[in-house]
């Protein structure tokens, strides 16, 4: 039993190209890199009374409002049971309302509120904010989120 365990940790220690190895992973700096940002965003949010799921609501809902849930759903490539309490806590809030589509009952169409949009003046200075507590040029940043949109294209297109 020694022998097999001693083998074991030897044939792990030296297995630099062993395909399990958490360095290995394309999944795991993903996730961490997106709990870590989450993360940096909470100080910058929270003068805003917005969680980071709600700031992506809000700058969807900042181009284009109103906008239904399954197109809220869409762009932020979340499914409706994740959306649904999460647009609840946002009227709550004030931030949004939602209603029945009179066109299609079926459809649910969520609209900013006054609040809502005058928060939009606030959440201006979001982006340089983060920009500075990540230190990156501007130019890193750019090609950054650049990589990491093909990856999402990648990703979205073969989900489907």
């Amino acid at each position: 039993m020694k022998a097999s365990t001693h083998s074991r940790k030897s044939a792990i220690r030296g297995a630099g190209n062993d395909p399990l190895l958490l360095d290995r992973q394309v999944c795991f700096p993903l996730y961490a890199a997106s709990n870590l940002l989450t993360r940096l965003y909470r100080p910058v949010l929270e003068p805003l009374g917005l969680t980071y799921p709600q700031y992506l609501v809000m700058l969807v809902l900042w181009e284009r409002s109103p906008a239904s849930v399954g197109d809220l759903g869409e762009r932020l490539h979340l499914d409706s049971g994740t959306l649904t309490p999460l647009l609840k806590r946002m009227e709550q809030a004030g931030f949004i309302s939602r209603r029945r589509d009179p066109e299609d009952e079926r459809r649910v169409l969520v609209t900013l509120t006054a609040h809502g949009c005058n928060l939009r003046t606030a959440a201006l200075a979001v982006p340089e904010m983060l920009s500075l507590r990540l230190g990156l040029e501007p130019t890193a940043v750019d090609e950054l989120r650049d990589s990491v949109k093909a990856l999402v294209q990648i990703l979205g297109s073969d989900a489907k």
